[in-house]
């Protein structure tokens, strides 16, 4: 496909997407924010976040001076909490190693907490018109099926064969190069889809390898198929005069850095956990529904048991511990299934803590 970009950015001058909040400016702190909340999570989700972002931290500065702790309530549900952590880091960075002016050139982003070379790619090409390839997985959907690419794109050999290509097809001008990362992204959310892709509608349908030979269901391969392993947890709503009680997760693993409901240990008897816990009164103990999460390699099977506490214990047995108002929860920096759980202690907008 010699005329390859050329055909990209004239489906994309007509029918790609212009009006999106972060394609409004050139401000590098801007664009990195969107493509750092895009990567793993799909537009319509992220605008609500991308814009409370802004208000609450308007440029690199105000996000590098919050606690850490205001950007993982603000970045609560919308998953993959590394990032909000990689975020808040690299916003210091910026401060402390490039006096506070945000970097536009693909190596200096690159090495920033979270960033790696395709997402570097993306917002040097965005604010500075760097001529670099990306692959996302739009790109790589689309490139696979494009040109027939066998294999899964996650192999490291796959991946180095799809870099290669990606390089090639990079229109020469540079005023180019910004519309074309757009027009790729755009092609693969809207057009080459996972499932049913619109194939009609594709500028590159006349020679893509895919559609010729009946394979666009079967490229890109899939992931080698594993069964994720499931993990059991028992979590403790422990509530005490309409207040709940959390523990601040580890800044590393799973939840990290956000509130979470006490985990209650394997092998140790409800009865024996609360008594040890929470102290030796009158504790109403009951099982609530259990719910399931999928992570990335594992699915979590969470039995949540609740505790009501006639009189607050005179020490918290662990120093991460706190309570919280009931009506601070929709606010608070939670785990999706730690928000599950309490929202439906919630009925008919009436809290039962």
């Amino acid at each position: 496909m010699t005329d390859f970009s050329t055909r990209l950015l004239a489906w994309h001058f007509v029918h790609g997407r212009h009006d999106l909040p972060w394609q409004l400016s050139r401000d590098p702190y801007r664009i990195w924010l969107s493509e750092i909340m895009l990567q793993q999570t799909q537009v319509a989700t992220v605008i609500p976040y991308y814009a409370r972002f802004l208000v609450r931290f308007p440029d690199v500065a105000a996000l590098a001076a919050a606690p850490v702790e205001d950007v993982m309530a603000l970045w609560s549900g919308l998953g993959y909490y590394a990032r909000a952590r990689n975020l808040h880091r690299a916003a210091r960075a910026v401060m402390e190693e490039h006096g506070g002016r945000f970097p536009v050139t693909a190596a200096v982003l690159a090495a920033l907490p979270g960033v790696g070379r395709s997402t570097a790619a993306a917002i040097a090409a965005f604010a500075n018109d760097e001529r670099g390839p990306i692959l996302d997985g739009n790109v790589k959907r689309v490139l696979c099926r494009a040109f027939g690419i066998e294999g899964f794109p996650g192999e490291r050999v796959v991946e180095e064969r799809l870099w290669t290509l990606a390089e090639v097809l990079l229109p020469k001008r540079a005023t180019d190069i910004g519309p074309y990362i757009q027009a790729q992204m755009d092609l693969g959310a809207t057009v080459c889809t996972r499932a049913r892709p619109a194939c009609e509608r594709c500028p590159l349908v006349a020679d893509c390898v895919a559609h010729a030979m009946g394979r666009v269901a079967e490229l890109p391969a899939s992931r080698p198929r594993k069964t994720p392993p499931r993990r059991a947890a028992r979590l403790a709503v422990v509530i005490h005069d309409g207040r709940v009680l959390l523990e601040r997760r580890p800044p590393v693993g799973i939840w990290g850095g956000l509130l979470a409901l006490p985990e209650i240990p394997p092998g140790v008897e409800i009865r024996d956990w609360a008594v040890r816990a929470l102290g030796d009164g009158d504790i109403v103990t009951r099982e609530l529904p259990p719910l399931t999460h999928a992570f990335t390699h594992f699915t979590l099977e969470i039995s949540p048991w609740r505790f009501d506490l006639p009189a607050l214990p005179r020490v918290l047995a662990e120093p991460a511990w706190q309570w919280l108002e009931a009506g601070c929860v929709a606010d608070a920096a939670l785990p999706t299934p730690v928000r599950r759980i309490l929202e439906s202690l919630w009925g008919n907008g009436t809290s039962v803590l």
